[in-house]
């Protein structure tokens, strides 16, 4: 396991612990009133740091290293029965945007979502989460074939951003973003976004319109990341955690703000404490919203849809 810094004092305790289990079991003494208390102390330390997680320690938290990412939840959730598909049938197969049929709770879904790599070489291969142009048509061609199937669409985002590169542009990175936003809201299919890590950006929104948005408690959605914001006014990242708490970017403000529909709670210290618990929690919400869903004429779907988005901000207008 891996510890952020401000995990740092639940790490030392879990090396006490670890300390004590195996002083106990080479020297053959009782040592469990000591482990009782070790984690009873590790709970209430625990509960006391993630309580009371600043906005940039959530950043940090949803970049947790530890964290499972789009194709973990894939295989809890769906098992065997996901069938991944490939390409956008123009360039390439962008390996930062996954995709395919599945089931959950015995329901098909199309699920198509941004994969990070787990060490260096994979994250090589899924370019950091950052999808190309290729990556959201291909995601726009899986969400057309959802549509002509009349399957729901469940997308996962954990993204830095889309691939910021010349040859990015070049293919119209912006265009196929916009394309997708475009489609989405006019898709003839329930569709569930969760984020489960980073939302940043474009790369967020382009697979991000849905009928229900759910976030994660311990992530972040937002139109720039807290370093880039910072290093835009500043030229610097030294205000990463200034901007953090003025972007509004934690799935608390969202849900404030009435972007998202639901924050769905983590496992206590995180979604990677409790991998099974945090699948299953969402497996439960997915499948009650896609339960409130399909009892929605499409029709009003649609209408329900335009109007969520259309109503999101507030404005003036000045004479």
């Amino acid at each position: 396991m891996e510890y952020l810094e401000f995990e740092k004092p639940v790490m030392t305790l879990n090396d006490q612990l670890h300390k004590c289990l195996e002083l106990g079991k080479e020297n053959g003494v009782d040592v469990s009133d000591t482990v009782k208390q070790l984690k009873e102390k590790i709970e209430s330390t625990k509960k006391e740091i993630y309580k009371n997680l600043t906005p940039w320690q959530k950043v940090q938290l949803s970049r947790h290293p530890n964290r499972p990412y789009t194709l973990d939840y894939i295989k809890a959730l769906c098992g065997s029965t996901f069938l991944e598909l490939h390409g956008d049938r123009n360039i390439a197969d962008d390996k930062a945007m996954v995709g395919g049929i599945g089931k959950i709770s015995g329901q098909s879904f199309m699920i198509i979502g941004t994969q990070k790599g787990y060490d260096t070489q994979s994250r090589q291969y899924r370019n950091f989460g950052m999808a190309n142009p290729q990556g959201y048509r291909k995601a726009l061609r899986l969400m057309k074939s959802a549509e002509k199937f009349q399957v729901p669409i469940l997308t996962l985002i954990d993204t830095p951003g889309a691939f910021p590169g010349i040859e990015a542009e070049e293919r119209g990175q912006g265009e196929a973003i916009a394309r997708n936003i475009y489609e989405m809201m006019n898709l003839q299919v329930p569709i569930i976004v969760t984020i489960i890590g980073e939302g940043a950006s474009g790369g967020a929104l382009g697979i991000g319109v849905g009928d229900r948005i759910l976030m994660l408690e311990n992530t972040w959605y937002s139109v720039i990341s807290p370093e880039s914001c910072s290093s835009i006014l500043w030229r610097s990242w030294d205000h990463k955690e200034e901007m953090a708490q003025q972007l509004k970017l934690t799935a608390q403000d969202m849900k404030t703000s009435k972007i998202i529909d639901s924050i769905v709670k983590e496992p206590l210290g995180g979604a990677h404490y409790d991998r099974k618990k945090m699948f299953a929690t969402l497996q439960k919400q997915v499948t009650h919203c896609f339960d409130q869903l399909k009892r929605i004429p499409i029709e009003e779907l649609l209408k329900q849809r335009r109007n969520k988005y259309s109503k999101i901000g507030n404005f003036t207008i000045e004479e």
